[in-house]
């Protein structure tokens, strides 16, 4: 067996922890998440706020998107957690930080990612001072190479017989509607009581008129990065596949949903994007 290839993480995954760590600099208080380790983790060159993807007007409400379908995210592990689930899977985990973040959550957390950006981030975990608990397990699957997802989880000491919650955030738009459907029928079977939270991209023609440009410019840049969007749902169609996939209770969260529960009297007009929500899914 020959050694990881260390590799730098995904630009999406720099993307994210950088816009959580934008949103403590330069957006109002209170924050809706509080994340610094991202950042620590990224390590970017001096001047990042500078990129053009991090232009503070233009990617406001796609900033505000990413916190709070973290929070909201965060909040249902975090009571999954109080009602005795034990386990919590990640599925493309890119530089999410829950596990260094939330110590007190009695959750063993599983980290799903790609071989080498994975080697990256135990690395710097390390280098940082963080270390890897016990609690927090990685599970490296070469996608490319046809490794099954599931059968590396069970081999990192996912416990098939009790229930978990998982989570697969920005991963839907870039798979084939029929991996999402087989995604989907691979979490419905797990044991009762298990959660799924998956967010979703809605169609052009239901995404918000004023937010159109901006989704434009994102489906360019991703097709020029080689990451082209490939599947958009709207909300019956993403709940009746889940129902269709097995699971027993299937709700959608959207951004006006979103944006009660985390932005209510906030003044300041931050408020998430309407392109993207939320499948919340039950077995």
């Amino acid at each position: 067996m020959t050694d990881t290839v260390i590799a730098e993480p995904d630009s999406t995954a720099v993307r994210v922890a950088l816009w959580r760590a934008m949103h403590l600099e330069i957006d109002a208080a209170p924050p809706v998440l509080d994340d610094r380790i991202g950042l620590l983790l990224a390590a970017p060159e001096e001047g990042w706020r500078s990129r053009g993807d991090m232009d503070a007007q233009r990617t406001r409400t796609f900033r505000a998107s990413i916190v709070a379908r973290a929070r909201f995210i965060e909040d249902l592990a975090s009571e999954q957690a109080g009602s005795g689930v034990g386990q919590y899977v990640i599925l493309g985990a890119g530089l999410d930080s829950f596990a260094q973040r939330r110590p007190e959550v009695a959750l063993r957390i599983f980290e799903i990612d790609r071989p080498g950006p994975q080697a990256w981030k135990r690395r710097r975990l390390v280098e940082l001072g963080f270390g890897i608990p016990d609690r927090l397990r990685f599970v490296p699957v070469d996608f490319e190479a046809g490794e099954d997802w599931w059968e590396r989880l069970v081999t990192a000491g996912f416990d098939p017989a009790r229930p978990a919650v998982v989570a697969s955030t920005g991963v839907s738009l870039y798979l084939t509607r029929e991996a999402n459907a087989a995604t989907l029928r691979r979490l419905a079977a797990l044991v009762p009581g298990s959660t799924l939270a998956m967010t979703y991209l809605l169609p052009m023609e239901l995404a918000d008129p004023e937010e159109r440009p901006g989704r434009e410019m994102a489906e360019a840049g991703a097709r020029a990065s080689g990451t082209p969007f490939i599947s958009m749902f709207a909300p019956e169609e993403m709940r009746e596949m889940a129902r269709d996939a097995g699971f027993r209770d299937v709700r959608t969260v959207s951004a006006a949903d979103l944006a009660e529960r985390y932005f209510a009297g906030r003044v300041d007009g931050f408020r998430p994007s309407k392109s993207e929500e939320i499948l919340v899914a039950t077995t």
